[in-house]
Formats: structure tokens, sequence, C-alpha cells
């Protein structure tokens, strides 16, 4: 059945998510998509909402197709598609530079969004792992990766939709995952999405406004 929009799916995903409810948690979305299904589960757990930054590495010639990943860990996680880059024939050498791209629009992003905003804290508590879907996983590796570093007591991935292959590959990056629809053959994210519309800043900005830490503690 698909979803409405991202903030249905998110409603969706509440229900089962209410088992974390009178924990001590937070919710990680991945922006910009991610945002608008992790607001509503931010706001049923009382949890603040932040966000783990986190970029495809595309091949030059083919830039949905992912060669990597990486996401911001205060060092960079970086993912390998090591697959991929060898089918691709990229170098070294332009995997890096493409990396480089991707780290300096992480921090164009941490900038826009973040800002001078306080960072929810990920250690000893429940961190719950947020995106409108899974592709092909290299962004949501990366950025589990990142969150495991900042030492939740444990990992959550909670996705509404994503391949099978994609998510049993992820199992082991993680304490629990909590798909709702998980496809063996996989036509795309959006597709299971009656309104899939590009999410933009002010949105991610608004939301983080509502739900982010500082109003969390308040």
């Amino acid at each position: 059945m698909p979803f409405l929009d991202r903030a249905d799916a998110g409603r969706r995903l509440c229900d089962a998510l209410a088992e974390f409810k009178g924990e001590d948690a937070v919710v990680f979305a991945l922006p910009r998509g991610g945002v608008p299904v992790a607001a509503p589960i931010a706001l049923m757990l009382k949890a603040p909402l932040d966000l783990v930054l986190v970029r495809k590495i595309g091949v030059p010639y083919q830039p949905e197709l992912a060669m990597g990943a990486v996401a911001d860990g205060g060092e960079p996680v970086i993912v390998r598609n090591e697959d991929v880059i060898a089918l691709s024939g990229v170098s070294e050498t332009r995997f890096v530079r493409e990396c480089a791209e991707q780290c300096a629009e992480i921090e164009r992003r941490r900038r826009l969004y973040l800002g001078g905003r306080p960072r929810a804290e990920a250690k000893g508590r429940v961190a719950i792992v947020v995106d409108d879907g899974i592709a092909t996983g290299a962004t949501t590796r990366a950025a589990l990766k990142a969150v495991r570093a900042r030492e939740p007591e444990k990992l959550v991935l909670a996705v509404p939709v994503a391949p099978t292959e994609a998510l049993d590959a992820l199992r082991a990056e993680v304490d629990q995952v909590v798909c709702l629809e998980a496809h063996e053959y996989f036509s795309g994210v959006g597709c299971y999405y009656r309104d899939f519309r590009q999410i933009e800043d002010d949105e991610v900005i608004a939301l983080l406004d509502r739900y982010g830490a500082k109003a969390a503690r308040g």
C-alpha cells in the first residue's frame, strides 16, 4: 500500500515504534526527505529531533549510482561500494575528489540547518535513525556508523520502505530494524509514495525549530 506522503509514513511508523514510549530516546533524521518522516516520531516519543548529515558519493557520469557515502561524525565516516567502484572504473584519486565535494556540501548543510543549535546527546540513549526509505543502503550505512560512534545504548533503524537485500545487509549495523514494507523486487523509494515532492530547506529548518533539542528541553 503506498504512503500518502512522508508525514503519513512517519505516523504509520509511530505504531511500530510505540515500544519506545517512555524511553530516553533521540530521533536522528537524514535530511531532507527523512525529516518530515521523523517529526511525528519525535512528537510521539517526546524525543528531540536531530540530523545525521550524510551524502551519497555518486559515480561521476551516473550520479544516482552510489559508489559510496560520507556522513558527518566529527571525523567524516566514509562507506565505499567497492563493487561499484571497480565496475565503473573510478580511480582512487577521483573517488577522493568526489568525497571531498560531498564533505563540503555536508558542511554547507550543517551551517544552514544547524548553525548554533544545541545538538541532541546520543550517548547512553536509544537512538532512532529515520529516513523516507532505502535504495542501495550506502547512505544509510554511513549514517548508522556516524550515530553508532556517538555511543547510544541502543541503535534502531526505522524506515517506511526498503529493498529486502539492502535491509538485510544493514541489520549487522543496528540493534533493531523497523521497516513497514520490505520488497524483494524494489522499484525505487518514490514509487511507494503518492506524494514524493522534494523537501525544501525551509521545511527542514521549521521542523527542527519545532522538534529539535531546544524545543524538547522547553
